[in-house]
């Protein structure tokens, strides 16, 4: 108990995440204040939450208890990334802050710039689906099982401004395409959203298997590093390894689940237009001989 209080009771500061999280939020609350008070217009309460929620948890993982331990506690450092990648960018996403930013831009704004941008041959380029789910997959298992992850350890810089970023910018990415709120240059069918994020639990609960299972320290720092309380660095590891093993399970049937969902929806609509189109087509010679 005594361990958990200290635990919670320790935050960090760090000014750039801290600047960069207010003020995506205030831009954000900025757009919907924005849409309601010249257009009249409402913005859906769920997407506003949706939004917050994920830089809520950002926040929490970076800058909380999980943040000011991730130096300490493997375990502590996963939790930042399954955070990172499953849950904070889906949930960003999910508040459709492009949409959003379309509606409340000026026409020429939204013209020269944002448009462009969202037709542009990079964008275009990332956001195809193979491509996106192997920039995830790669950064995954390219930092876990390269010497990247014990220079990040050892240098907080790129811990914190290159690590971090990378996390959450290639999951932005890889979900872009595959839920619903924002324009896209590219966007599957609800099906194969279902299939893509299906597949994206091979390399995520691999990787974390192979970690649980590894019979070793896998990074050096972690066993010289002062622990005040909490498991010895094998344990640590093996927690970390089951974390990402069980969480990225869990948490992508719920993203699986939702794509099913929509894909049964779409199925619904495209037969109820069938059945319209074909009774149309049925009447449409008995009305002609009225």
């Amino acid at each position: 108990m005594r361990d958990t209080l200290t635990f919670l009771g320790h935050w960090t500061f760090q000014p750039v995440p801290v600047v960069g999280l207010i003020l995506s939020a205030s831009a954000y609350l900025w757009g919907v204040r924005r849409i309601r008070g010249t257009t009249g217009a409402t913005w859906p309460h769920r997407l506003t939450l949706s939004f917050l929620a994920g830089l809520a948890l950002v926040w929490f993982v970076v800058l909380g208890p999980v943040g000011a331990y991730d130096d300490t506690f493997f375990w502590a450092h996963m939790v930042q990334h399954i955070v990172l990648m499953m849950l904070a960018a889906p949930l960003l996403l999910l508040g459709a802050p492009v949409l959003l930013a379309l509606r409340v831009s000026s026409r020429r704004f939204r013209h020269n710039w944002l448009v462009p941008v969202l037709r542009s041959r990079a964008l275009v380029a990332l956001t195809n689906p193979v491509a996106s789910w192997l920039l995830l997959a790669g950064v995954l298992m390219g930092t876990h099982f390269s010497p990247f992850f014990e220079y990040s350890l050892r240098h907080p810089f790129v811990h914190d401004f290159v690590e971090h970023p990378l996390y959450l910018g290639a999951a932005l990415i890889y979900y872009y395409g595959l839920l619903p709120g924002n324009p896209s240059p590219r966007r599957l069918a609800p099906a194969w959203r279902a299939l893509s994020l299906f597949l994206m639990m091979v390399p995520e609960t691999m990787t974390g298997f192979f970690i649980y299972a590894t019979n070793y320290v896998m990074y050096p720092f972690y066993r010289v590093v002062d622990r005040p309380f909490g498991p010895g660095p094998l344990t640590d590891q093996q927690l970390a390894g089951a974390l990402m093993w069980s969480g990225s399970m869990l948490i992508d049937s719920v993203w699986v689940s939702v794509a099913v969902l929509a894909w049964l929806k779409s199925e619904e609509r495209r037969a109820h237009r069938v059945d319209l189109d074909t009774l149309s087509r049925a009447t449409r010679p008995l009305n002609g001989s009225l």
